[in-house]
């Protein structure tokens, strides 16, 4: 791994540069000075997705959502937890596909829950379905 991985700030969406061996630790924002990695998932909309996706080093996670779907809201503190035990490793974010219908459309998202990961800007998979969090830290890590 590099000697430091770029981050964006899930406050002011800026980009970091943090030490590898700092990823641990509650980093800070050079611009806002809020915490970096959170431990929960972010919320990624038309305007910030593009920015999270191809400017973070780690692999981000999004669960494509909707507030109306029973399944989303049952595996909503599974990917909550799944997020505080992949802090350092991956980000984990949120798209409510009810309000951003553009993004879903965009990645073909044709039923919810779907979990999908991003490495430097592509996405290399996808899991349609709920998860418990075994399973989708299993399925994280194996792509990590």
């Amino acid at each position: 791994m590099a000697d430091s991985v770029h981050i964006v700030c899930p406050h002011c969406h800026s980009t970091n540069r943090v030490p590898t061996n700092k990823l641990g630790a509650d980093g800070k924002c050079g611009k806002c000075h809020n915490t970096l990695l959170t431990g929960k998932p972010i919320e990624l909309n038309q305007a910030n997705f593009n920015k999270h996706i191809n400017a973070s080093d780690l692999p981000v996670i999004v669960d494509f959502w909707a507030p109306w779907c029973g399944p989303c809201k049952m595996m909503a503190p599974t990917f909550e937890q799944a997020a505080l035990e992949l802090k350092g490793k991956a980000i984990l974010a949120k798209v409510n596909t009810e309000a951003e219908q553009m993004l879903a459309s965009q990645f073909n998202i044709r039923s919810i829950p779907t979990v999908a990961m991003f490495k430097s800007g592509q996405e290399i998979n996808r899991s349609a379905g709920a998860m418990d969090l075994n399973s989708l830290t299993q399925w994280a890590q194996t792509q990590i």
